[in-house]
């Protein structure tokens, strides 16, 4: 006898155990997020195959784990040899569970915390809460404040109370001449804000913040790398706009283009930050920062396509998802960039990086040639600070000849 679950999945005997009545939520759940009719089937069959083996066990629903995973993974491989799929169905039917509050959310308790860990849990809270920060901002702090504990600390308690200058300063001296100036510069601005955060508790007194040094970095060293207009041309020439992910990655590369986002806004915007009646749209920075920029024409059309034709349906806001099932939006921005990689790639151009980021610079590089302020192209990308903007003045040959100062005396 055959039992068959959501039209999709067919199982040889009915479900047993705690998880038979959820299994058919579970398969609408895979079927919502675009999974094909085979993959879906296996990761029903894999959850009908866990849930015997609960039943086996006598473990109920409340008390499932992770580690009750595990174990049943070790078990069905004694059994029969596991396919390449089976981890990662078992952990899906775990998320879902845990996301329909069927089982508990495990967390891992404090007591198992390093006394580092417990001050970078509660300052990764602070910058969510307190400051709004965006997730690849806290990724790209946390790191060099967990060196920073652990060369203060070690694994003993953590008393930011104890720390003094000469500890800030030594471990800059120490760490800066193996990074890039870049990382440097972003090492420095996480202990600063860490050091802020440490006095917003009261757990020092001394505005230590001030006693971070600053990494010597020669202001402005290289001219912008800016793809040039015809290469982009080129480009979105080349794009496919007969397939569906033709038509999503037009729509992205258009973006980059037309207005220099960053591939993190384009990755993370959202179906409401489009505005169709005004015609424009709203971006956040990595500061969380909100820029209402114009939508060009055929940056709408473009999007609009995409939206009507390609995006597959779901509960999902995100305007540009990814393109094979879970039907999610983009995990971070270096889809974006990988985007812009392979179409370049494909186009055969022989671009300046196979970044997103040189669309930015070419954008702002063709303004300043047609007589755009620098505050224009400031506004424009969303700058915070002048200096930023000031960095497209050195592309602007043409101009700066017109200042030079002709040689006394005449030519030689």
């Amino acid at each position: 006898m055959k039992y068959v679950i959501h039209d999709r999945a067919v199982l040889s005997r009915p479900p047993e155990g705690p998880l038979a009545a959820p299994l058919v939520l579970f398969a609408r759940a895979l079927s919502d997020q675009g999974y094909c009719a085979y993959s879906l089937h296996r990761q029903v069959r894999i959850a009908a195959d866990f849930s015997r083996w609960l039943a086996h066990k006598g473990i109920g629903i409340h008390h499932i784990c992770t580690d009750h995973a595990t174990r049943y993974l070790r078990h069905r491989a004694r059994i029969v040899r596991l396919c390449r799929g089976d981890r990662a169905a078992l952990g899906h039917l775990m998320e879902f569970l845990r996301s329909r509050q069927l089982i508990p959310a495990e967390k891992v308790p404090a007591s198992q915390l390093s006394p580092i860990e417990r001050s970078i849990e509660d300052y990764v809270a602070y910058l969510r809460e307190a400051r709004a920060l965006t997730e690849a901002t806290i990724r790209n702090y946390v790191p060099f404040v967990r060196s920073f504990l652990e060369d203060c600390f070690g694994n003993q308690p953590v008393s930011l109370s104890r720390l003094r200058a000469i500890d800030i300063v030594r471990f800059v001296r120490r760490q800066a001449p193996r990074l890039h100036p870049k990382r440097a510069k972003l090492m420095t601005a996480g202990l600063r804000s860490f050091l802020r955060y440490a006095s917003y508790r009261g757990d020092v007194a001394l505005d230590l913040a001030a006693a971070v040094p600053v990494v010597a970095n020669w202001s402005m060293p290289a001219i912008p790398r800016a793809i040039a207009p015809v290469q982009t041309r080129r480009l979105l020439a080349s794009i496919d706009r007969r397939s569906a992910v033709g038509r999503r990655d037009y729509a992205i590369l258009l973006l980059l283009a037309r207005l220099g986002l960053r591939s993190g806004e384009v990755a993370f915007l959202e179906l409401s930050d489009i505005d169709w009646t005004k015609g424009c749209l709203t971006v956040r920075n990595n500061s969380g920062l909100r820029n209402e920029l114009p939508l060009p024409p055929d940056v709408g059309r473009a999007i609009a396509a995409y939206l009507s034709r390609d995006r597959p349906p779901g509960p999902c806001r995100r305007v540009f998802l990814r393109s094979r099932a879970p039907f999610t939006g983009f995990r971070s921005a270096c889809a974006v960039g990988s985007v812009v990689r392979h179409s370049l790639q494909r186009a055969g151009i022989d671009a300046p990086t196979m970044g997103a980021h040189q669309f930015r610079h070419g954008l702002a590089t063709e303004m300043l040639y047609h007589g755009a302020s620098l505050g224009e192209i400031g506004e424009l990308l969303g700058h915070r600070h002048p200096q930023t903007t000031r960095i497209y003045t050195k592309v602007d040959i043409k101009a700066l000849r017109t200042l030079a100062v002709p040689w006394p005396g005449g030519v030689r």
